[in-house]
């Protein structure tokens, strides 16, 4: 039987760890992962906050299992502008999406289109250096409201509160180390909708945060 053609689209943890097991199946096949942006490791290098180095080594699995040369990465295409899913169809037996979520929810409250207002997820990518998004962020106020107690929430308060020459021993990228240390912040304000027992933060990520200078 000839060897089967697969197409993954999503070069994250999600689609280097679907291509590692479908490598490690025993079936004869050849696998193409295809990723939007020039990197790989999808919200692991641009979701996960710069000083949150342990929850980044996970890169280096998906590094090890993309080296060992039986995955074969085609960054910086598209699918849907590039190339079309008809396309993909054309040449592979099976196609697997695995892009994630990227995007904030949107929350339907009055006023969350104000000029003052940003999706998490905008910030996030800011921060970690997405390439999709500009160099600079407004960073003009002196209170901030952040809406919601996942581990997302915890991360830009933390972020925003942190003193930004604590931010230099991280892989913090250059222009947001510049643009934190000018951050005029001196309060953020955590709302949650329920209580302290439906929070989805870890008990790490809310101890981590209390050892935070000045707060």
């Amino acid at each position: 039987m000839a060897p089967l053609n697969v197409a993954v689209i999503g070069a994250g943890p999600a689609g280097i760890y679907a291509s590692d097991i479908l490598s490690k199946s025993g079936l004869e096949v050849n696998i193409d992962l295809f990723e939007r942006l020039p990197a790989p490791y999808g919200l692991v290098r641009y979701g996960v906050a710069p000083d949150h180095p342990r929850i980044k080594q996970i890169i280096v699995a998906l590094y090890k299992i993309l080296q060992r040369g039986d995955i074969r990465l085609l960054g910086n295409v598209e699918v849907g502008r590039d190339v079309t899913i008809d396309d993909l169809r054309d040449h592979y037996d099976a196609i697997i999406i695995a892009t994630g979520a990227d995007r904030d929810h949107p929350l339907d409250i009055p006023g969350v289109d104000l000029p003052e207002s940003y999706g998490a997820a905008d910030f996030v990518s800011w921060y970690d250096g997405n390439p999709d998004y500009p160099r600079t962020w407004p960073l003009k106020a002196r209170e901030v409201a952040v809406l919601g107690v996942g581990n997302v929430a915890l991360d830009v308060s933390r972020v925003l509160a942190k003193h930004a020459e604590d931010m230099l021993k991280t892989e913090v990228p250059a222009n947001v180390a510049e643009a934190l240390a000018d951050n005029p912040i001196t309060d953020v304000h955590v709302f949650g909708r329920r209580g302290p027992a439906q929070v989805k933060f870890t008990p790490l990520e809310l101890r981590e945060l209390g050892k935070v200078p000045d707060v």
